[in-house]
């Protein structure tokens, strides 16, 4: 196994992450927007056709319905979180494989790199949590043809009005089913990839570009084999009215899986997968630019 730089920067992370985070949203928001309105569609009644029959149908009709807009509608709220949010989440990886080293210089096993992973999903749910609720609110209701929340401010001021900050953290431990196991799924692909391309005699921080991409890339696919079913979960559970789901996700499961079926776990699998790799390639690619920039200005930080 390739050697791992160290140590680790809290203040390069975040920026650095910061910026592979906004990189992350612009390329990947659309498919997002897609996603959460394939898995949060109502069920139709009987003899009618869905809302959206599939990942290219509901892309089409949100285009011809609300232009380019509606497919980046909700990115507010993650481009406002994304910076804190993947600052920590690649200063909790970093922190996870330090707490795993006896000293500085041991290179760490890939199970070891996932718990690291893990840690930074446990980490990044305190600001992803009320971001993904807001977003997939703003997401849905553009569709529904209703206008409840002018905006991202508007929609969390709204939602701490009716239920206190617990409405605001709806689908909380739902979003840590989901981020804890695919967090190292993610960071521990990416480290395996890194190391799997990089030349004999070669130091991982010399990888070309169009391995980065790949790297992060697949990093992205591995990640959402692992999330899609905790995600069609939260968003069902974030986006339902208050009460209807009285248990929490055990309840969205149980319906789920009693009115459609095993299958009903995977919507939106076709926009996750189409979203996945360019958006974590952009997404990583941005991370290792900022990196090697900020190297270059500050080294001693």
């Amino acid at each position: 196994m390739a050697k791992q730089p160290q140590p680790i920067s809290p203040f390069k992370n975040f920026f650095a992450g910061g910026f592979g985070g906004v990189c992350l949203v612009f390329v990947g928001h659309p498919l997002d927007t897609i996603k959460v309105r394939l898995q949060t569609q109502p069920k139709p009644q009987p003899g009618q056709p869905p809302l959206y029959s599939g990942t290219f149908d509901c892309f089409r009709k949100t285009l011809v319905g609300e232009g380019v807009q509606g497919l980046y509608r909700g990115m507010a709220a993650p481009i406002i979180g994304v910076t804190p949010m993947f600052a920590v989440c690649f200063f909790g990886f970093g922190l996870g494989k330090r707490l795993q080293q006896r000293n500085p210089d041991d290179v760490l096993t890939y199970p070891q790199l996932f718990a690291a992973g893990m840690l930074s999903g446990v980490f990044t749910t305190v600001i992803m949590a009320p971001g993904e609720r807001i977003k997939c609110l703003l997401q849905i209701q553009a569709a529904t043809g209703e206008t409840k929340y002018s905006g991202s401010l508007d929609c969390a001021k709204q939602l701490y009005r009716e239920s206190g900050i617990r409405g605001v953290y709806k689908g909380t431990v739902l979003t840590l089913m989901r981020d804890v196991p695919a967090s190292g799924m993610y960071f521990m692909t990416y480290e395996w990839l890194k190391n799997i391309l990089t030349p004999q005699g070669k130091s991982v921080s010399d990888l070309s570009v169009p391995r980065i991409l790949f790297a992060g890339g697949l990093a992205g696919i591995f990640n959402w084999a692992v999330a899609i079913p905790p995600d069609v979960l939260k968003s069902r559970f974030q986006t339902a009215p208050a009460g209807k789901y009285p248990n929490g996700f055990r309840d969205v499961l149980r319906e789920l899986i009693r009115e459609e079926g095993v299958a009903s776990l995977y919507k939106g699998f076709t926009a996750v997968m189409i979203r996945a790799f360019p958006a974590n390639a952009a997404c990583f690619l941005g991370f290792e630019v900022a990196m090697k920039f900020l190297n270059w200005v500050a080294p001693g930080l």
